[in-house]
């Protein structure tokens, strides 16, 4: 299928899209970029990979290239390149270098593992690890890739299925979230058998793929998905419910930390405030943490101290998702916080055709990631 799949696209729509990439190529008028992302989005039912400008006048388009699928998590490498990948279930992963809007390296599945939706860098840059499912058997993996090829040169076990975001934690090791849900290859992502999800926090050895210490929340309805490391080593998940009731799904917390001395534990929501129990993604935001919720409309904001999560004011945006370093992406616009109790939001308008994916990532004008 994805032999097939690429076979269509490349000699369909595959070609180069846009994209001036440096802002010299801008109109004056729009002044120097205050922020530029590595991002995916949909427009006019096409999926792109690209780079987006934030300038004082609004959102421009620096560069993009057309993918298959609908796109979802985002590496920028040192170089200014960008590994991305597709949703899940996914049979892609590319390279895309936009200073020249072209790809330069694709690795599609060869039909046993379908790729989750992420990738990261490690090994000092000589190796990618990406989550991965088998198609025979369920399981999760972590496929690690030689960064100059793509290619899967080992798979290690995740220790529980539906492996989504993973990173690299303050200790070195490679810290993974088994969503814990059953999917199939003839159903895609349709859930399977919910009432026994075994979602769960692990931590491997970066170099052998060791499998060490698992923690799971008491509530085994609450998907662990998303990840994100806090200044002071305390990991935030972004949590999404898969209880029946309605109820208990619209209250239900949005976000989980750990931290060595508390372990894993989920943050309470105030009283009356209901999230529709959907985290979409989660970042650092200064002394805190962020969690987009796009099904309430809003980015959700902590600020941390002495391992206790202190209730911010959120932001309103609609269908937030996208987060990095306090740039929060929505419908029709994207907003700029600086810190995590920050009262001041600065927007900037998006093109109303563009519906952002769930990450983007902040790059450097030259193209080096920008750090949070």
């Amino acid at each position: 299928m994805a032999t097939e799949r690429r076979r269509r696209f490349l000699a369909g729509t595959g070609a180069l899209v846009a994209g001036a990439w440096a802002p010299a190529a801008m109109s004056v008028s729009l002044g120097r970029p205050e922020a530029t992302f590595a991002a995916t989005w949909e427009q006019a039912g096409r999926h792109f990979v690209g780079v987006l400008a934030a300038t004082r006048d609004g959102v421009r388009t620096l560069a993009r290239h057309e993918v298959p699928t609908r796109a979802h998590g985002i590496a920028v490498e040192p170089q200014g390149t960008i590994l991305l990948v597709a949703r899940r279930p996914g049979d892609w992963l590319l390279r895309f270098d936009p200073r020249r809007g072209t790809v330069l390296d694709w690795d599609w599945s060869d039909g046993d593992f379908v790729c989750n939706g992420h990738v990261i860098r490690a090994g000092e840059g000589r190796r990618l690890f990406t989550t991965e499912t088998s198609l025979e058997t369920g399981e999760g993996s972590i496929g690690v890739r030689d960064a100059r090829s793509l290619a899967v040169v080992a798979r290690w076990p995740t220790g529980g299925i539906d492996p989504h975001e993973l990173v690299l934690g303050p200790d070195g090791a490679l810290w993974v979230a088994n969503g814990g849900i059953e999917t199939r290859p003839e159903t895609g992502r349709t859930k399977h058998g919910v009432e026994r999800m075994d979602s769960s926090l692990v931590r491997l050895d970066p170099v052998s793929g060791r499998l060490g210490n698992r923690w799971r929340l008491d509530d085994h309805r609450l998907g662990l998905r998303h990840l994100a490391v806090t200044r002071d080593g305390t990991i935030g998940i972004a949590l999404q419910a898969e209880h029946d009731d309605d109820q208990a799904r619209q209250a239900a917390p949005v976000l989980a930390l750990w931290d060595r001395r508390h372990g894993l534990r989920p943050v309470p929501l105030p009283p009356g405030i209901l999230l529709a129990g959907y985290g979409g993604s989660v970042a650092a935001l200064g002394a805190g943490i962020a969690v987009s919720c796009p099904r309430a409309n809003k980015v959700v904001r902590w600020d941390l101290a002495d391992g206790k999560a202190r209730w911010q004011a959120p932001v309103q945006l609609p269908q937030a998702c996208p987060i990095a370093a306090g740039w929060l992406g929505g419908a029709g616009e994207i907003a700029h916080a600086n810190a995590a109790g920050a009262s001041t939001v600065e927007r900037l308008r998006l093109d109303n055709a563009i519906r952002l994916d769930n990450h983007w990532a902040l790059m450097k004008d030259a193209g080096v990631p920008a750090r949070a």
